[in-house]
């Protein structure tokens, strides 16, 4: 009698559809969950005795100025978990569309704390019968209504410096160092909150219900934001061990450390890089994989657009770094179908190669193309062509100056011939297009897809801003 041993079987990947069904159901239900955060604070509100109801004019200005007050607040935490890259809304949404609906949020819940202030200072002013002036001052004067006062001139300041024309206007690690003020603004609302007024009176489920949203919402942001970089920074010990030069301005940086695999990183995403020297330890490099990570390696492909970016350049060898990450759902795990459109202009070319590179496709199932000024290869050309030839994916390059007097994505050339994403690519409507270049750009490549009827859920940007 013989004995055979077989091999553990693995099981086969998960076809791109059930994963995106998988994956749209959990953004229903966190979605779902937010739009109930906000209606649990009006049940709360509505139904708590100590409420100043609505039996007089100036009940209805104060109790619907505490019911704004409530909502805006609402959604302010709302917003801080969307920026504190939780892992289940980043590996459901990705940063960029997170960020974009933390943005989206901002605005409804600034002009809700502007009204919860005015509608307050209206109801006071009625029901003491005094001057506006005298309005204003007594309520200054009433417990913690100072604190509510600075943490409104806080959240001004991130609002307007958020917008994009001032945003524009600062280094990144000064407009990061800025928008943390949303938090200290959180911080020292809280003993406004809870102390003025029954509404939050020992006791009460209301009062429970707040203090336990706030700590949740503390503990994520302190989690994930400060707490695991710092984890598992020293955990996985990056060091510099070589950095070449890829074109001019342009270098490859490889960093080696430990039990990389653990990260579960994958080509496409990217992370956020502190590198440890004398003069750039303070800044904060986002910066996508430029090839897919291996057991003990991780690389970035680096141009130097700006003064942080050109320190880089010439990184010792060595050098000790530290990261936040990886983020994003740029990757396989977005995809809707079995076909790939990969779009990439510049610099856009790194996380696409590592996208590729990682990607599960057949031959013939996955089609490149790469934006260049003609003057040089695109960066990381030859390897893109290696990485696709093994793929068996289609690679095309348009290059040569885009057209004076026409907004086209592409060259001159290709837009003189009536090229479009349609002429790549024979099943675009059943093909997951991932876009990664400038804003307007990429832009301009998007419309070029809605155009051809490409649906939202099957185009994937990864933009270059903040």
């Amino acid at each position: 009698m013989s004995q055979h041993n077989a091999a553990p079987q693995r099981l086969a990947p998960e076809r791109p559809a059930v994963t995106h069904r998988k994956r749209m159901r959990r953004a229903d239900l966190l979605v779902i969950l937010s739009w109930a955060s906000v209606a649990i604070v009006i049940a709360l509100f509505l139904a708590e005795g100590s409420a100043p109801g609505f039996g007089d004019v100036a009940s209805i200005f104060t109790s619907l100025g505490i019911l704004a007050g409530l909502v805006g607040t609402n959604l302010i935490l709302l917003m801080l978990v969307l920026a504190a890259r939780v892992p289940v809304i980043d590996r459901t949404f990705g940063h960029d569309r997170a960020m974009a609906a933390h943005r989206k949020i901002g605005k409804p819940a600034f002009y809700l704390i502007l009204t919860h202030a005015a509608l307050l200072t209206i109801g006071y002013g009625i029901r003491t019968s005094s001057n506006p002036v005298t309005w204003v001052m007594d309520m200054l004067a009433i417990n913690d209504i100072w604190l509510s006062v600075l943490a409104l001139a806080l959240l001004t300041v991130v609002i307007v410096t958020s917008l994009v024309a001032v945003r524009r206007r600062f280094a990144y690690e000064v407009w990061h160092l800025i928008h943390l003020l949303s938090y200290f603004a959180v911080l020292v609302a809280i003993p406004h909150q809870l102390s003025v007024g029954g509404l939050f009176a020992d006791g009460t489920f209301q009062r429970y219900y707040w203090i336990a949203l706030y700590v949740v919402v503390v503990a994520l942001v302190i989690g994930y934001r400060f707490v695991e970089p710092v984890i598992v920074s020293v955990r996985h010990s990056l060091v510099v061990s070589r950095v070449e030069m890829v074109a001019p301005g342009v270098v490859s940086i490889i960093m080696k450390g430990r039990h990389i695999e653990e990260l579960n990183a994958q080509g496409g995403q990217f992370f956020i890089w502190r590198f440890w020297t004398g003069t750039d330890w303070w800044h904060a490099h986002p910066l996508s994989m430029s090839a897919a990570p291996s057991k003990d390696t991780l690389r970035v492909t680096v141009r130097a657009l700006g003064k942080g970016s050109r320190s880089l350049i010439d990184l010792p060898v060595g050098t000790r770094v530290w990261f936040e990450g990886p983020y994003g759902i740029f990757t396989q795990a977005a995809r809707s179908s079995n076909r790939m459109l990969l779009v990439a202009a510049g610099i856009g070319v790194t996380p696409v190669r590592a996208l590729i590179e990682q990607a599960r496709v057949a031959p013939g199932e996955a089609t490149v193309i790469l934006r260049g000024p003609g003057d040089q290869p695109p960066y990381l050309w030859q390897e893109m062509l290696d990485v696709c030839t093994a793929k068996g994916a289609q690679v095309f390059l348009d290059e040569g100056p885009r057209p004076r007097h026409t907004e086209s994505w592409q060259s001159a050339d290709a837009v003189g011939k009536g090229f479009s994403l349609g002429a790549y690519s024979k099943h675009l409507l059943d093909t997951d297009l991932y876009v990664c270049g400038p804003s307007r750009w990429a832009d301009l490549v998007i419309a070029d897809a809605r155009n051809h009827g490409i649906k939202e859920h099957q185009i994937h940007v990864e933009r270059f801003d903040w």
